[in-house]
């Protein structure tokens, strides 16, 4: 998970996926859903879009500029809620980057779901503004100060991955035992679910 606070400027757009292809080991098969907000496009372009020489054209002038081409394994999808008069009527989505029978390809093989959608992220959005009242709306606990906004917005995201086990990530054995698990836990990267003190008292390291 990868999380830049702030307004959703161009500037951390950019630093954004950056991070994502940064903590992915810059991996190109990837497939990216948002919705139509228009520097996402542009971030994607800056930093996975390769270079690649312009068709020259013949007369005098300046040479062309390189294009940036994307990677045939990048998709990349938004999606448009239309609202009328405060509630939701229609949800539009269209692809940005990539072939259709790609896409398709990637939502077959998805555990999650079927469909271009962008309800993973709005869910875990959700989940933040519960459990930071920093971020909560209209109330006497938002953020006064930006150093402690960012140190409690990635405190509960990463104690939230290695500390809440989440219901539907359960496995139940087969004499009906559930099996709680983390966020981090169904990623691979713990094998328990961690304490507070546990995680708050764990060495920082750099990335």
């Amino acid at each position: 998970m990868s999380v830049i606070p702030g307004k959703r400027t161009a500037a951390n757009c950019d630093k954004l996926v950056a991070d994502v292809k940064r903590r992915t080991g810059g991996r190109e098969d990837m497939f990216f859903t948002s919705d139509k907000h228009a520097p996402y496009t542009s971030a994607l372009k800056k930093v996975y879009g390769k270079d690649m020489p312009a068709p020259q054209r013949s007369g005098p002038g300046r040479p062309s500029k390189p294009i940036k081409e994307m990677p045939s394994s990048l998709c990349y999808a938004t999606v448009n809620k239309i609202r009328k008069k405060g509630r939701v009527v229609d949800v539009v989505s269209a692809i940005v980057f990539g072939a259709t029978l790609l896409v398709t390809m990637y939502l077959t093989r998805s555990k999650a779901s079927r469909a271009i959608n962008t309800s993973f992220v709005e869910r875990n959005n959700g989940t933040d503004r519960s459990q930071n009242a920093r971020k909560a709306r209209q109330t006497y606990g938002f953020s006064k100060d930006w150093d402690l906004h960012n140190a409690a917005t990635y405190f509960i995201m990463y104690s939230y991955n290695f500390c809440w086990p989440v219901r539907t990530l359960d496995i139940v054995r087969e004499d009906g035992v559930r099996l709680k698990r983390t966020p981090a836990m169904a990623a691979g990267i713990s094998d328990h679910v961690w304490s507070i003190e546990e995680w708050s008292t764990y060495p920082a390291k750099g990335p």
